[in-house]
């Protein structure tokens, strides 16, 4: 095999491979819930499966050059097949069984994949004087391929294509590079012509199967063993910033955790909307809003509403959300209000580039237990949050319940309440007026229509329930309640690596 040949099957092979491992991560992040574990875990499925394969490609070295390069070609077949089939065995996997048990097949690919560089340098690479400058080239020729195999598929093709599409285009580039292998033998003959048609079988077959493969594909993943046959979404977007679903009676989902509903009513409150209302009762007339995390539009569509609100600054990272919020009456004039500026971006990496100041932040974030929850969890954040804030200004944050989240905000800001899931923060007193924040409820519209109908026996059941105070608990019952939990920080991603404490 000459060197530049050598050279180019080195970076297609690095290409495929980091190409297949971005697929793997996204559809195991899914099926993790998004923890902060799932990459180190897979990755490391794969570099033991990487290992293995390189092991396995040691006895071909020892033989004849014929059994070397046919073996390359059958390596290079086998491993992209199964890095294909892994994509809808692991939706399939996870109704049945924990998903761990899906890394031995991503380990199993992997080793397959492994092979392909080792038998390459061998063959490419004569024992000469040159030998370590030529392995270095195609070591080189390698990384390049799975760089441009990262950025392209992790960067470009999620945002064009959907998952499927993509796994189809890269069993097919794979197969192609088999073909291409098989053809380079010196002995090719009639066992290389079958070996080429029975290529193209798999990848016709492959093609074929694809459609059905991947029917459902996203619902299986999501609700796992809940899940059953003809379970749709009404909604999904895929984006390199993730999958968000979208359920025919309006819950939202960002990668596979539950991101909210559609919904602006206190009164069948299936969201917890109450905690976005909340606010009034401490700082009623908020002029200039921060939003970090858009997720459904609900908490900004409700505050969007507020009479005496200006201007919303609502910072979303996946323009997956701005997507969903078009098909819903119920947030869609977000989408056209001259007030509301949506940005898409990571919220603190915006905070830190603009130094301007609100009278409210509220963020309905992720799972303080998903990975880079920290980022808008940890004191450093939150102190952050602090310069961002006009004088008497808030900061309302869900903690999802996170006793570490909870004491976070106790440790950086002097005056708290939990509402709620939801902490409500400030570097001035925090004193409710319930009589005032009647007043706001009662006459407190969105869309033109009052959120409570006070002729209703429910409205008004609804309304003296969000006017009672057994959700709401003060520092003192905070401090007693968190006593056990740890402070956040940048460093100890305290929420996210809990079980290392």
């Amino acid at each position: 095999m000459k060197l530049r040949i050598a050279l180019l099957l080195s970076a297609l092979s690095g290409f495929i491979a980091l190409s297949y491992e971005i697929v793997w991560i996204r559809i195991y992040t899914m099926a993790s819930w998004g923890k902060a574990s799932a990459f180190g875990v897979l990755l490391g499925a794969y570099l033991a499966g990487l290992a293995g394969g390189a092991l396995l490609a040691r006895r071909f070295c020892r033989d004849d050059h014929k059994r070397e390069m046919r073996a390359l070609a059958l390596f290079v077949l086998g491993a992209n097949l199964l890095g294909f089939l892994i994509v809808p065995a692991m939706a399939e996997l996870v109704r049945f069984t924990w998903y761990y048990w899906a890394l031995p097949l991503v380990a199993l690919s992997a080793a397959l994949l492994g092979t392909t560089f080792p038998l390459i340098a061998h063959f490419g690479v004569p024992p000469d004087e040159r030998v370590g400058a030529r392995v270095s080239y195609l070591y080189g020729a390698n990384i390049i391929g799975s760089t441009f195999g990262s950025l392209l598929t992790g960067l470009v093709l999620l945002d064009v294509f959907s998952l499927n599409t993509i796994a189809d285009i890269l069993v097919v580039c794979g197969v192609l590079l088999a073909i291409g292998v098989a053809r380079l033998d010196p002995d090719w003959g009639p066992s290389g012509r079958k070996f080429v048609g029975w290529c193209v079988v798999s990848v016709c077959a492959v093609m074929f199967a694809s459609p059905f493969l991947f029917d459902g594909f996203y619902e299986k993943l999501q609700f796992k063993d809940e899940y059953t046959a003809g379970t749709r979404f009404e909604l999904i977007v895929e984006s390199k910033s993730g999958v968000v679903t979208v359920t025919k009676d309006g819950r939202v989902f960002g990668g596979g955790v539950y991101d909210g509903v559609f919904s602006t009513d206190p009164v069948d409150d299936r969201n917890g909307i109450f905690r976005a209302y909340a606010p009034l009762a401490f700082r009623p007339e908020p002029r200039d809003v921060l939003v970090i995390g858009l997720g459904s539009g609900s908490w900004t569509q409700v505050i969007a509403n507020h009479p005496t609100v200006k201007r919303i600054v609502a910072v979303e990272i996946s323009h997956g959300y701005l997507k969903i919020i078009e098909h819903s009456p119920v947030v869609r004039g977000l989408l056209t209000d001259p007030r509301v500026e949506l940005v898409v971006d990571d919220g603190r990496r915006w905070m830190l580039r603009n130094a301007e100041r609100f009278d409210w932040i509220i963020q309905n974030t992720t799972y303080h237990f998903r990975a880079h929850a920290t980022n808008l969890l940890s004191r450093e954040y939150f102190e952050l949050c602090r310069t961002r804030l006009k004088p008497g200004g808030i900061v309302l944050y869900n903690t999802t319940k996170s006793l570490d989240a909870q004491k976070t905000g106790l440790a950086v800001f002097p005056h708290t309440w939990l509402i709620g899931s939801a902490m409500l923060v400030s570097d001035k007193p925090l004193v409710p007026d319930m009589t005032a924040y009647r007043g706001i409820l009662e006459n407190y519209e969105v869309g033109g229509r009052a959120v409570f109908d006070r002729s209703r026996e429910a409205d008004r059941a609804a309304l003296e329930h969000m006017l009672a105070d057994e959700r709401w608990h003060d520092r003192a019952w905070l401090e007693t309640h968190t006593r056990d939990a740890r402070v956040i920080t940048d460093d100890n991603m305290a929420s996210e690596w809990a079980h290392l404490r």
